[in-house]
């Protein structure tokens, strides 16, 4: 029987992800060590049996009870027991870079056209479920690294999952890029949408051998830059995109002709408002310029009328009376002119005389014309309201008192002449 250890260990390379431990026998009461970054199988007669975590350990019957139960039927109680110990690195592998094997054939349906394109990048991997790995990829190996897995860079080697990512990326990248409706001359600005969905897809596989893709990366896309259709399909996206461009600035053009247009009518129509204003407000001041003019000319005109003693309405009173002697001496008539000037000076006489007291303000101004209208009607002998004139003699005034009158109609108070 091989020599029993006391202390099961391992520390080794961050590359290798399963490590089969030299030693198969093993004392009861070993401390088996697993580090932060470690699990640790325990095998017997080819099958997994208990799983040990971070931590030092002591191996007794209670702690190791699967493989207890064979090592009482293999070794008859015996204190030493043989098994089988895999450490397996949980640490994820980082960068590890894959790249497409051939060309993948992808249509273009804006163009038409037919074009290969070529992709690769780099993803992290790391140990999910220790047994799957174990029983389904390293079996009875001494271990398992990270390039057989994986690969060595672009070539893979004889990786493992050569066949897998190649196949998963060549035949999805063309239909995330078809679903997507990606434009594969814009392809860089959507790495992000095809890393995603190809490491979503890859992943389904490799959880089946305990394995995880935290991360996957597209990092360049290889375009057929010598291929015609790729050079037609890059001139028609060209010209397309030109002739958006245009139409963008004619449409901002447009848009800016527009806004000037509104602008130019909002500051007419304010140039507007603003000249109305001002001639509204020219007219409202002229208006209270004229208002205030023709107060201050009442005012004045009124404080004459007080101090010759009089008041507005004896103006206006006096302004009718001569208005209306004007109007009679003046105005035509029937039959000779002497007759219609007295008739007309007759009924002035009548209206003077209905004014009553406000003649005492027009005395000065009708005296003269009455005293002519008297020496016209004196003179042809004329008859007012069938009676004849009298002559050149004065009468004293019944109504008011005047005396010494020389006129048809008294001065004061418009009263007519009595008939002797």
């Amino acid at each position: 029987m091989a020599e029993a250890i006391s202390v099961i260990k391992y520390e080794g390379s961050n590359e290798v992800l399963a490590h089969k431990h030299p030693k198969e026998d093993f004392t009861i009461g070993s401390q088996l060590i697993v580090h932060e970054s470690q699990e640790a199988l325990f095998f017997r007669d080819g099958k997994a049996l208990d799983l040990f975590t971070a931590g030092r350990h002591t191996l007794v019957t209670n702690n190791i009870p699967l493989v207890r139960d064979l090592m009482k039927l293999g070794t008859g109680g015996e204190n030493v027991f043989h098994a089988e110990i895999y450490f397996i690195n949980m640490v994820t592998q980082m960068g590890i870079r894959w790249g497409t094997d051939s060309k993948v054939r992808l249509f273009d349906p804006a163009s038409g056209l037919n074009i290969e394109i070529g992709a690769s990048g780099n993803f992290n991997l790391r140990v999910v479920d220790s047994r799957k790995l174990i029983l389904k990829l390293v079996g009875t190996t001494e271990g398992l690294i990270q390039s057989e897995v994986a690969g060595d860079g672009l070539s893979y080697g004889n990786s493992m999952f050569k066949a897998l990512i190649n196949n998963r990326v060549k035949s999805n990248l063309a239909r995330i890029i078809k679903e997507e409706n990606l434009n594969i001359l814009e392809i860089d600005a959507y790495m992000d949408v095809l890393s995603e969905k190809l490491r979503l897809e890859i992943n389904e596989t490799l959880v089946e051998y305990g394995l995880f893709m935290p991360e996957f990366y597209v990092t360049s896309i290889v375009t057929p830059d010598d291929d015609p259709n790729f050079a037609r399909l890059k001139q028609q996206f060209a010209d397309k995109t030109l002739k958006v461009r245009e139409e963008e600035i004619r449409r901002a053009e447009a848009e800016a002709a527009q806004g000037r247009k509104i602008v130019e009518a909002q500051t007419e129509a304010q140039l507007k408002q603003v000249n109305a204003q001002g001639e509204a407000d020219a007219l409202m001041i002229k208006a209270k310029a004229e208002a205030d003019a023709y107060k201050m000319q009442a005012e004045a005109e009124a404080e004459e009328m007080k101090m010759k003693g009089y008041t507005y309405r004896d103006e206006t009173a006096r302004q009718v009376g001569l208005e209306a002697m004007q109007n009679g001496i003046t105005g035509g008539g029937s039959g000779s002119a002497g007759g219609g000037a007295v008739s007309d000076i007759a009924g002035l006489g009548v209206t003077l005389g209905a004014m009553g007291g406000v003649m005492n303000m027009t005395r000065e101004a009708l005296n003269p014309i009455m005293g002519d209208s008297q020496k016209i009607g004196e003179g042809v002998g004329d008859v007012i309201q069938g009676k004849e004139v009298a002559g050149a003699a004065t009468w004293n005034c019944p109504s008011c008192g005047k005396t010494g009158i020389d006129s048809r109609f008294c001065p004061d108070c418009g009263k007519e002449r009595p008939v002797s």
